[in-house]
């Protein structure tokens, strides 16, 4: 069995307040599933069509304390084991640590085999929205795992102009995304998760570029898939619209749909907040390529 997997995030609320959002059934309700019942220290359950296995609830707590929570929880045929840790950094910011073991390495995670190659990414973007729900920003779309098609609409409070060149220039999506890309910025030119160097043929992250109207709309094929990005005018800010397609309905993509998700809610707020840091200071997926990473999420 592999190391757990380790994320760690900085939400800008006090810890009270986090750890209310962690376990209220209400709040869990928003940010994290469809549905959830808690009474600890015996029942913490969340269920739904956002929640990966999740037509009936399954976990159990095995411990739980003013700033810790442990809970089983099987996927895909395995009792695996979930913590969430909440720590004091000042006043008004609170560091969330998840760990969850039997997370498949990075190779599965991109091979999409079998539910679990989906938990990282599943963090990633939960957490995204508990600290955006904390911190009292409207949250990103949640992956929704009974639904047919792969597409999502969020409003961005930037030009059109800034955000595609956070998405087609390889510095400026590297901040946000915290991944090294590179990009050839015509049609028939490559862009490239982990550079130019990775190969096609092993992981599918590079992808060619089939579709390129300058701060309107981008389309890539993956080999496996098309992804879409469209901008548009809104008030002042943009409405970008996402879309996955042509994947084998029998197997989507989810793992990479909740990577890119989770990605959206950083561009939201490295476009909208002043002060903008990542929220994230440790990411540990086991067996992570090294040149996937940014420089700055090394």
């Amino acid at each position: 069995m592999s190391a757990p997997m380790v994320l760690r995030a900085r939400a800008g609320a006090p810890i009270a307040q986090v750890r209310r959002a962690l376990t209220d059934a209400q709040a869990l309700r928003t940010w994290l599933a469809e549905h959830a019942e808690v009474d600890l220290p015996g029942r913490y359950a969340f269920w739904g069509r956002y929640t990966p296995e999740g037509t009936t609830p399954t976990q159990r707590p095995v411990y739980v304390d003013e700033h810790t929570l442990r809970f089983v929880w099987p996927l895909g045929g395995e009792d695996t084991t979930v913590e969430l840790s909440l720590a004091e950094e000042g006043p008004g910011s609170t560091i969330v640590s998840v760990t969850q073991t039997h997370v498949p390495d990075w190779a599965q995670v991109v091979a999409e085999e079998g539910p679990r190659s989906v938990l990282a990414t599943f963090w990633t973007l939960s957490i995204a929205n508990l600290v955006d729900y904390v911190e009292g920003r409207e949250l990103t779309p949640k992956c929704d795992f009974a639904a047919e098609g792969l597409s999502g609409t969020v409003v961005i409070d930037a030009a059109p102009e800034a955000v595609f060149r956070s998405l087609m220039e390889p510095e400026r999506f590297g901040q946000w995304f915290g991944a090294t890309v590179e990009v050839e910025p015509h049609v028939g030119g490559r862009w490239a998760m982990g550079g130019f160097g990775v190969d096609k043929d092993v992981d599918n992250s590079v992808a060619t570029i089939i579709d390129l109207v300058p701060d309107r709309r981008v389309g890539l094929d993956w080999g496996n898939m098309t992804s879409t990005w469209e901008l548009a005018d809104s008030d002042g800010g943009t409405r970008l619209t996402f879309v996955h397609s042509g994947f084998d309905e029998r197997n989507p993509p989810h793992a990479g749909w909740l990577g890119w998700l989770g990605g959206v809610s950083e561009l939201r707020r490295f476009h909208e907040l002043a002060d903008w840091r990542p929220i994230w200071f440790e990411h540990r997926i086991p067996g992570t390529p090294q040149h996937v990473l940014a420089a700055s999420a090394r």
